[in-house]
């Protein structure tokens, strides 16, 4: 029996430690097709931007059992994606993982990330997937540092790898965010979790002085207020692996029969 094809990506470029991560978390469960974007995409979401060319650059990763064959793509996360499906992959995936990313995705600003944006796009094309984020430090998010610890989340990751690859085609789930605290070990709890509504990062503007200027907009975590006891921020604040199912239906949960009322009302009506 053939073992399944497993996809690795991420969003923080080819040459990340944490894709290495995700790698050898998956080598003992199925061949690997390993396809990242060939420079660091933070940020990104699920976006398609059309300036990249798409340029796709073989390479090779060191993971525990030697070099492996990777891709470098001159693309966004979920465009990797899509050259690995429709111009690498020589069968469909059975599952996808992507990351293991610098720094926790939480809170309802994961449509910001390329980590969560790859899974969400390998998804809407049938393949069960992983997103996983290790709790670091900001100064790490975009550095690729080697002195990132990954061996706790390689034994993580591969634990919630093996069960999806059973279940997921079993159940309305499209993708399983795992947030891993810092000090997480495999023995560490973890608890199912919805997003917390409440921010996590706030936007900072750029300290340039003049509009014309060269300027970025920040960003800095903040210390939330009023959590959700069921959020994965409570989860990876306490400690504890936070295990987030999405959805690609990102339909609203307000009953659509008294929508229906309140927006058949005159303008000025008072909609109590």
């Amino acid at each position: 029996m053939a073992r399944p094809l497993i996809l690795i990506t991420n969003d923080d470029g080819i040459d990340s430690p944490g894709l290495v991560a995700a790698a050898n978390a998956s080598e003992p469960l199925g061949d690997l097709l390993i396809v990242a974007p060939n420079t660091q995409q933070s940020g990104m979401g699920r976006s398609m931007p059309t300036s990249f060319d798409g340029r796709i650059s073989e390479t090779a990763i060191r993971l525990n059992s030697g070099m492996h064959r990777a891709y470098g793509a001159n693309a966004s996360p979920a465009q990797a994606v899509l050259h690995a499906l429709l111009e690498i992959a020589d069968r469909k995936p059975s599952l996808l993982v992507s990351g293991i990313n610098y720094g926790e995705n939480v809170s309802t600003s994961i449509t910001i990330s390329g980590t969560v944006g790859a899974a969400l796009e390998g998804a809407a094309h049938g393949i069960p997937a992983l997103a996983v984020s290790l709790q670091v430090d900001q100064a790490y998010h975009l550095s690729n540092d080697h002195s990132v610890d990954f061996s706790h989340s390689v034994l993580i990751t591969r634990q919630f790898a093996s069960r999806w690859l059973a279940v997921a085609p079993h159940i309305a789930v499209d993708v399983l965010k795992i947030d891993i605290p810092a000090e997480a070990t495999p023995d560490t709890e973890w608890r199912l979790t919805r997003l917390e509504r409440g921010p996590y990062y706030r936007p900072l503007p750029s300290p340039r002085t003049r509009l014309d200027e060269a300027g970025q907009i920040g960003y800095e975590m903040i210390e939330p207020q009023n959590l959700d006891s069921g959020s994965d921020v409570a989860a990876i604040l306490e400690g504890v692996i936070s295990v987030t199912p999405l959805s690609l239906d990102m339909t609203s949960r307000a009953g659509f029969a008294v929508l229906a009322e309140l927006l058949k009302k005159p303008e000025n009506a008072d909609p109590g």
